[in-house]
């Protein structure tokens, strides 16, 4: 089964319900993808509500960095081109060789055996 990297914002200037909503659309594609196949790991899943810790964003970014190498594809959800971890995540997806289908409305998500590597 091939692993997919959901990448897309997390942080949010709305303070009440900027994150939820990312977090919400993030688990949407998530859920969408294993539908095509995919093992998915979406990182808004998985660290929701930690955001509220002492823990620094550089902390983070190289967790996710580290899961995204080890990542088959990385899918770019809307709204990444606003998030630095975002473009964080995908130069990395690039410098690794990795594919990097970049989601939307108009081409959808890959079938996971439609992917090759």
């Amino acid at each position: 089964m091939k692993l997919l990297y959901i990448s897309g914002p997390f942080s949010d200037p709305d303070p009440i319900h900027g994150i939820e909503r990312n977090i919400t659309r993030a688990s949407e594609i998530a859920l969408e993808a294993w539908r095509k196949g995919w093992a998915v790991i979406c990182p808004h899943k998985n660290t929701s509500g930690f955001q509220h810790t002492e823990i620094p964003w550089e902390t983070w970014m190289e967790g996710d960095i580290e899961i995204v190498r080890r990542c088959d594809a990385i899918l770019m959800i809307p709204g990444w081109l606003n998030s630095r971890g975002a473009m964080l995540e995908r130069m990395e997806a690039r410098n690794a060789g990795k594919l990097v289908p970049v989601y939307d409305r108009r081409s959808g998500i890959p079938f996971a055996d439609e992917v090759l590597r």
